[in-house]
């Protein structure tokens, strides 16, 4: 006799039209990426992205909205480790108070940057051509601060704004930095030594009122 799994039970293993319709979805992500990396995201169209995976125009809005919106699902769907959990870890480094962690943390941040660095050139260009674009960048920077709650929570109320907009300065200086240094390389200092200098920037900076 074969016992199935309590959570098992009553599931239904995905049939192929589900998987066929899963792989287009990547494909569609995947080609886009491509694309957006080597054009940048102003050049590309739906019908190049769609002539790149070879499926119709139709096959593309049953998945996504318009080309927005993939550049959107781009960084939420293929990304290993999704910006908002770098900052979750940063709420949990915070809390502990310790300045060697913080640069353990600017460290991996950096990392995260480096790691995705094919696809920012595409959100800068996207933030400059596209109105519509900006609801996204601006929501993707909410979604940041809202990872840290325990750090929000230790400032006053009257000042909770303050706190999120210096969680955002943090985000942007890192960007800029990133982008700069690594990928337009406009600034030549020792990679090893940034994160310390950028911890002696911030450590400070972020502490709440009555930890300074």
């Amino acid at each position: 006799m074969v016992f199935m799994r309590e959570d098992t039970v009553g599931a239904q293993r995905p049939n192929l039209r589900d998987e066929q319709k899963r792989r287009t979805r990547l494909a569609l992500l995947e080609a886009a990426r491509g694309l957006f990396t080597e054009n940048g995201y102003a050049d590309v169209t739906v019908d190049d992205i769609t002539r790149a995976v070879g499926c119709s125009r139709a096959t593309f809005y049953l998945h996504f909205t318009n080309k927005t919106d993939i550049l959107a699902r781009i960084s939420a769907e293929t990304m290993q480790q999704r910006a908002a959990s770098v900052y979750g870890d940063l709420d949990a480094v915070l809390r502990d108070g310790s300045r060697a962690a913080f640069t353990a943390w600017i460290e991996r941040a950096l990392e995260w940057f480096d790691a995705n660095r094919d696809i920012l050139p595409a959100w800068d260009d996207a933030l400059s051509a596209d109105p519509e674009f900006r609801s996204v960048g601006r929501a993707s920077i909410t979604a940041l601060t809202d990872a840290m709650p325990d750090y929000l929570s230790r400032w006053p109320d009257d000042r909770r704004e303050e706190a999120r907009f210096r969680i955002e300065l943090l985000v942007t200086q890192l960007e800029r930095y990133f982008t700069r240094s690594t990928v337009q390389r406009t600034i030549e200092f020792a990679p090893d030594r940034a994160a310390d200098v950028l911890t002696d920037i911030w450590y400070p900076a972020l502490q709440p009122p009555g930890t300074r």
